[in-house]
């Protein structure tokens, strides 16, 4: 069967539009680079080495010492203002802001007379402890007037309550004190003591290890703190903001010749002391406190200028 051919004017269309695609096809490619699709550019990410973070240089505090050499020149000149005095004195010294602690005459032992007071009540606190009760407002009254008035009938009425002497011993052996000795029946005045022995009692106040609790040592602080004003002499003179409780006894066995006691906590340059000084034959009860304070400035002022060295 022969195809049917195509007229004329078909074939020329044909023709035609063929050639019509095949230029546009050729556009198309010679365009095309106009339609190629380039991804963004990946941005340059510098790679560096980090810089290791620099640590610190460790601080070096060094520890306050006190020296052979500088104890021995404080001891000298205690002994040259002491020896041109009559009378006995020994005093003990505990920085609580560096742990350094100092002593002259370690072997004098004397009545405690009205420093006892606070020990006293110490006592009256620990007995009141181990019964898990608070003082009484009559005991509170005592003790407030034993301590901050320095009444001896206050005082009297306390140590009967302890107990007397048993029960001050047995107070004294909890709170940790070795050289006090009470005084026999109610002479409580009597009680004899060291300067040392009573920087224990001290630190029983201010130690968060002391068998007496937060709130009891508070308490006597601040009885301390609200000594009358005319009983305000003694370590006092070593720094500010004393809580202290002084001793004043002209004694028979020493022909009259007076026995002064002082015991505190004072502040000076940023340091924390506890001071105890016991004394005895003086010939006037201004002797003896003129000694305690002066030389109690004398040791504060020493162990404040020391110089920090390097161990």
């Amino acid at each position: 069967m022969r195809r049917a051919r195509l007229p004329v004017i078909a074939r020329r269309r044909a023709g035609l539009l063929f050639a019509v695609l095949l230029s546009a096809a050729a556009v198309l490619v010679a365009g095309s680079s106009t339609f190629v699709y380039e991804p963004a550019p990946v941005p340059t990410i510098a790679v560096t080495t980090p810089i290791p973070r620099k640590r610190p240089t460790p601080t070096f505090t060094p520890t306050p010492t006190f020296t052979a050499a500088q104890r021995e020149a404080l001891t000298r000149t205690l002994r040259d203002y002491l020896d041109g005095r009559p009378g006995s004195l020994s005093l003990s010294v505990r920085d609580l802001t560096t742990g350094i602690s100092y002593t002259y005459g370690k072997g004098l032992r004397t009545a405690t007379a009205s420093i006892v007071k606070v020990d006293i009540v110490m006592a009256l606190l620990l007995k009141a402890q181990r019964r898990e009760r608070p003082l009484t407002s009559a005991e509170k009254g005592l003790a407030e007037r034993a301590i901050t008035l320095s009444d001896n009938a206050a005082a009297t009425a306390l140590w009967h309550a302890i107990g007397g002497s048993a029960g001050l011993a047995s107070a004294n052996e909890e709170l940790g004190l070795r050289d006090i000795d009470p005084g026999p029946g109610g002479a409580w005045g009597s009680t004899t003591t060291s300067a040392a022995d009573q920087i224990r009692l001290l630190t029983a106040l201010v130690s968060p290890d002391s068998p007496l609790g937060p709130d009891a040592r508070r308490y006597v602080r601040r009885l301390m703190r609200d000594v009358a004003p005319d009983q305000a002499w003694g370590v006092s003179a070593a720094g500010d903001d004393a809580e202290i409780k002084n001793g004043w006894l002209p004694r028979d066995a020493h022909g009259g010749r007076w026995t002064v006691t002082s015991i505190g906590i004072v502040q000076k340059a940023g340091h924390r002391y506890l001071i105890a000084a016991v004394s005895e034959r003086h010939p006037t009860m201004q002797d003896g406190i003129e000694a305690i304070e002066h030389t109690a400035e004398t040791v504060t002022e020493a162990l404040t200028k020391t110089a920090p060295t390097e161990r």
